[in-house]
């Protein structure tokens, strides 16, 4: 009975710490908690009722990790997500966000959180063969 209960209390821990360490990366969700986004209809444009007048969390719907080079290594893509209809795939990587240049998760980040839900914003980004390639982005809010 020992023996059970103490191989129960071990694999529950065990299982949480794999969730937690499962989690671990950087959900761009402009600084804010750890939510994804729902699916539903489209992002509202700033300036409207909703979600995005109320000061929501601005999201891109990727998780994305610092690398050696410059740019922001995208290591997953939330599906439905601004990222995934925009063709963000993992192992893509962020070089710049609208004209500016992303050096890291950081800067990313800043400029995710001060865009505006609803606005086109063209992402160049580095794919794992080395070409470049310009995408277009509309940032969504989380809900």
């Amino acid at each position: 009975m020992r023996t059970t209960l103490f191989g129960l209390c071990v694999g529950a821990v065990l299982l949480l710490a794999g969730v937690g360490l499962g989690t671990v990366g950087v959900t761009l969700l402009g600084g804010a908690g750890h939510a994804a986004p729902r699916p539903g209809p489209p992002p509202r444009p700033a300036g409207t009722a909703g979600a995005a007048a109320a000061g929501a969390p601005v999201t891109l719907g990727v998780q994305v990790v610092d690398t050696e080079r410059p740019g922001a290594l995208i290591v997953a893509v939330h599906v439905p997500g601004p990222g995934f209809t925009a063709g963000l795939v993992r192992g893509d990587v962020v070089v710049a966000f609208g004209a500016g240049r992303v050096a890291g998760t950081a800067d990313l980040a800043r400029a995710v959180t001060g865009a505006r839900p609803g606005t086109r914003i063209t992402l160049t980004v580095r794919h794992r063969t080395g070409a470049q390639q310009r995408v277009t982005v509309v940032p969504g809010v989380v809900v």
